[in-house]
């Protein structure tokens, strides 16, 4: 063996702070590359921002979707032994309105499905429904690339009005969690090019049927051990690299942007300053009890208005969770979050909107102010590579995706080559 492939054989000391998915993903990646890994998490639990409560592990952090595109999200849960089958429901996807059915794409070839399903869409005109096909043809040509700096309602002015209100607007703020208005139309693009066009299955809806927690963030304590330490938030990472004094030969960042920003004030201030000038949008669930009612389908989407917050609900009771449990959630919440929260108005689109066997009641509140980073035209994120050897993983880290599973993930594996490949170069 030749001195550089010495180099690249060697195991390297890494450090991960954050045990979300994307530390997860960056410890698991180092350690199957044969590096000695050590996770640093400030909170009493993995998981991050997808995990079940602490105290109340039925309940989730807020209700998550993947899709079948999440190809190394679904790949991380079987390496760690979890079964996507097993935990989660896959259904085509379908945009199903109380009492309508919505857009619904059949099984098949991207291409071929997509057309069908919108023509098949009785809900909307033959002109709207064509000018979609229109559309959306048209993005395919273009390579589904735009202007960065166009928005999504930008982008999609001279569509349809019900095709922007019943598919553009609610996916728009589903996936990126920014409205239209506000929201990248190149990131939002990327997103339709991955669900819709990236192979069979890949828009087919996988609703997490156990709890959070069980999906990623247990199998991966259980398969970390004694590498991981809960409660420990680092306080100082200093050039060599150091975090609290102990010597590592690289770390990966897998905190959140506030965090990151916060430890390298001191070592790398322009990547901090970038870190720190992002902006967040809120996500509230609104879980609501219903004994003995059940929702016609386990997801439902519905029409947010100025008294109505919620764009989809999900039926748990249909999810293996505990029956009359629905989670009505609450994306780009802003507006929602500066009134003080939206539990009543929440209630009140329910009765109003759905049938119910009994009447519901509030069950619980929660609010992720910082769910995800504002998802705006010509965004400049951070990016993964801070100095040699330290790297940032996250779903807001440069990249084409949204906050999502998926992106975190992906980060999660490109700052564990990189920053092993620094250590051993």
């Amino acid at each position: 063996m030749d001195r550089d492939e010495d180099q690249l054989a060697r195991p390297v000391k890494a450090a991960v702070v954050g045990a979300g998915w994307a530390g997860i993903a960056a410890a698991v990646a180092l350690a199957d590359a044969g590096h000695d890994v050590t996770v640093f998490e400030m909170a009493p639990q993995p998981g991050g921002r997808a995990r079940s409560v602490a105290g109340t592990p039925d309940y989730d952090n807020g209700q998550h979707i993947l899709i079948g595109a999440y190809r190394d999200s679904l790949a991380l849960m079987r390496r760690l032994g979890v079964d996507p089958e097993r935990v989660l429901k896959r259904l085509p996807l379908a945009m199903p309105y109380p009492g309508e059915p919505g857009l619904r794409l059949p099984p098949g070839p991207p291409l071929i499905a997509f057309t069908r399903g919108v023509l098949a869409h009785r809900g909307w005109p033959l002109s709207a429904r064509l000018g979609l096909l229109i559309a959306a043809g048209g993005w395919l040509v273009s390579g589904f690339r735009c202007d960065a700096k166009l928005t999504v309602a930008q982008l999609c002015a001279g569509l349809p009005a019900a095709v922007l209100r019943d598919l553009v607007e609610p996916l728009c703020v589903a996936a990126l969690n920014t409205p239209a208005a506000q929201a990248s139309a190149q990131v939002f693009l990327r997103v339709l090019k991955d669900a819709l066009f990236s192979g069979p299955g890949s828009a087919d809806l996988l609703l997490p049927r156990r709890p959070l927690s069980e999906l990623l963030a247990k199998p991966a304590a259980a398969w970390l051990g004694d590498r991981l330490r809960l409660g420990r938030r680092v306080q100082l990472i200093e050039p060599g690299w150091r975090v609290d004094g102990e010597a590592f030969d690289a770390v990966v960042l897998a905190c959140s942007s506030v965090e990151a920003a916060r430890l390298t004030a001191s070592i790398a201030t322009a990547w901090s300053a970038s870190a720190q000038g992002l902006g967040f949008e809120p996500i509230i669930t609104v879980y609501l009890h219903s004994p003995g009612s059940a929702l016609p389908e386990a997801m439902l989407a519905l029409r947010d208005g100025p008294d109505a917050p919620a764009q989809f609900v999900f039926d748990h009771g249909q999810l293996g969770g505990p029956p009359g449990r629905y989670a009505f959630v609450v994306s780009g919440a802003a507006p929602w979050v500066a009134r003080g929260g939206c539990d009543e108005a929440v209630l009140a689109q329910a009765i109003r909107e759905l049938r119910w066997a009994t009447p519901p009641v509030i069950d619980r509140m929660l609010t992720e102010k910082r769910a995800t980073f504002a998802c705006t035209p010509a965004l400049v994120r951070p990016s993964a590579r801070i100095a040699p050897g330290l790297w940032a993983a996250g779903d807001y880290v440069d990249g084409p995706y949204p906050a999502t599973l998926e992106g975190a993930v992906r980060a999660g594996m490109a700052a564990a080559q990189g920053a092993g490949a620094d250590a051993a170069g």
